[in-house]
């Protein structure tokens, strides 16, 4: 059964992870929920100005049903100029705003916690601004968790070339090994950065559609899970 097999690789996952990398909006919360969500969702890419982030998006992203995610995809596409300026400085202050509403991922707070006391070595890696996953961090009592391997979009305006991904810079600041480097991500970019990286991934969906969206990734479905509680269970019982 898929839940047996879920609940197996759970147990290996743990038994084998050192090092842990989590995606931020989804494996820890929920970033836009609530007020957050509804503005976002008013600011859809084909409703902002050509001289600013609408500028910038192709026009797959221009159709996808989630405006955030085209506005973060075209984001960590973009390096340089002044629309890719804007459009980062748009969203990092959507999302500054989002965090004060965001949803905490349930047991991600304690599954956290629990890692870094029984020994391993924590960062964040994703296509959010660090400034909103650290003032996330912060409210929650998780930066000392997880600081300073806080990586999140954080382009260079001076230059078109691209920064190395947040995955590869999180790994090579906690000097992990691939062999026991593990990412929790809740997207499929997350799971492309994993497998570039050469480490394992668990998938967090707690909705089906998300939790498809992975599978159609290639994500295999034991290696997807819709709640944290059987990485924290798994852990406690080996503490």
């Amino acid at each position: 059964m898929v839940v047996t097999s879920r609940i197996e690789n759970v147990r290996e996952l743990v038994a084998r992870t050192r090092y842990v990398v989590f995606g931020f909006d989804g494996p820890i919360c929920q970033l836009f929920s609530g007020p957050s969500a509804t503005a976002v969702a008013r600011a859809r890419p084909d409703r902002l100005t050509e001289q600013g982030p609408r500028a910038v998006l192709t026009e797959v992203e221009h159709g996808l049903a989630d405006p955030y995610r085209a506005l973060t995809e075209a984001a960590g596409r973009h390096h340089g100029g002044e629309a890719a300026a804007r459009l980062d400085e748009w969203l990092t202050r959507a999302e500054l705003e989002a965090v004060r509403t965001a949803m905490p991922t349930p047991y991600a707070d304690p599954l956290i916690h629990t890692w870094a006391a029984v020994g391993a070595r924590l960062a964040v890696a994703t296509g959010t601004s660090a400034r909103a996953v650290t003032a996330y961090l912060d409210g929650r009592g998780l930066t000392a968790r997880f600081a300073p391997h806080i990586f999140g979009r954080t382009p260079d305006p001076g230059t078109p070339a691209p920064r190395p991904a947040p995955l590869e810079l999180a790994l090579n600041a906690l000097g992990a090994e691939p062999d026991t480097s593990l990412m929790i991500g809740g997207t499929p970019a997350d799971h492309t950065a994993a497998r570039h990286a050469g480490i394992r991934f668990l998938g967090y969906a707690r909705r089906p559609t998300r939790a498809g969206a992975l599978e159609e990734a290639g994500v295999p479905a034991q290696c997807v899970i819709d709640s944290l509680e059987p990485l924290l269970r798994t852990l406690r019982e080996r503490s």
